[in-house]
């Protein structure tokens, strides 16, 4: 089920006119199932990346074990866990992909699916993507 996209889209338009992001809950990072959850979901969106027809030539040339890890530490972070938080932002890793909006709604997709499969409650799902919301103006090619 896809009934995330227009909420998700909402939350990028909305924090555009937000002053800062949203703050890390640590209520999060324990709902994603802490560390080891946040690893499945993760591992499981990327899987399920790179077998999509739509989006797997964005991963062509990654390293998926390294990007799995990274991404693992960016959610662990955002949702409030102990990882650190990387400085690089999100433009300079996807700026030559060219990637428009329909891949980076097959992703969201993709995490979508991953967080039902893996149990995550539905308001955790939505506390997630608000998160992750703002980086879509970063990766969407302009």
């Amino acid at each position: 089920m896809r009934r995330f996209l227009p909420v998700l889209g909402l939350a990028a338009a909305l924090s555009g006119c937000a002053s800062r992001q949203p703050q890390p809950d640590a209520a999060l990072f324990d709902q994603l199932g802490g560390m080891p959850g946040i690893e499945r979901i993760i591992s499981d969106t990327l899987d399920r990346s790179i077998s999509d027809p739509r989006v797997a030539w964005a991963f062509d040339n990654s390293n998926h074990g390294r990007l799995k890890r990274l991404i693992s530490q960016q959610v662990c972070n955002l949702s409030g866990g102990p990882c650190p938080r990387r400085e690089r932002g999100m433009g300079p890793a996807h700026r030559h992909l060219g990637l428009g909006e329909s891949h980076f709604n097959a992703v969201v997709e993709h995490l979508q699916d991953s967080m039902d499969a893996a149990g995550t409650p539905f308001r955790a799902q939505l506390r997630l993507l608000r998160l992750l919301a703002p980086m879509k103006r970063e990766i969407v090619a302009g």
